[in-house]
């Protein structure tokens, strides 16, 4: 197994876990929030998809699959196209009351677009420099395996937060 194949394996897991935690929950239990400034589900799985989208397209060289197959307009949210939850505030995290059917379609072609560009990277490719704002700069590897624990962190939050729902 390659390292490309690897991370397809950890995405793969994320696109599982988001689906289980997702499947079958009411536009009011993705809006739950723990705390009134916690996280909600529907707020976690945009979020993370939305990260996901961002840096893979950042890396590949293309659109985000957000703006170029529409699902901004779809989500109908009150941001600019390019928010991706990043700093976002407890009001704009309340903003965010997607239906599962978005969630599920939005990260399932986010999920496709990242298996795709990781189809042709080589393991070589790994090492290449993606991001010189940072010091040391970022590889390929690094910030793919960033956006993997990052998709981790927060599908494991969602499913801590579906597990406490109100019943």
């Amino acid at each position: 197994m390659n390292g490309a194949q690897l991370l397809v394996d950890g995405f793969g897991r994320v696109r599982e876990e988001l689906h289980a935690t997702v499947e079958g929950l009411s536009a009011e239990q993705l809006g739950y929030r723990p705390t009134p400034d916690a996280n909600s589900i529907g707020w976690l799985v945009w979020h993370l998809t939305r990260i996901q989208d961002d840096h893979v397209a950042d890396v590949a060289g293309t659109e985000q699959v957000w703006t170029a197959a529409g699902w901004a307009d779809e989500f109908a949210l009150p941001f600019d196209a390019s928010a991706t939850g990043w700093q976002h505030t407890s009001a704009d995290v309340g903003a965010v009351r997607p239906r599962a059917q978005l969630l599920h379609g939005y990260h399932d072609a986010v999920h496709d677009r990242t298996v795709e560009f990781l189809s042709g990277v080589a393991d070589g490719d790994f090492d290449a420099i993606v991001d010189t704002s940072w010091d040391p700069p970022v590889s390929l590897g690094a910030r793919l395996v960033s956006v993997l624990a990052d998709d981790l962190q927060h599908i494991g939050q969602a499913a801590y937060v579906r597990g406490i729902l109100p019943r």
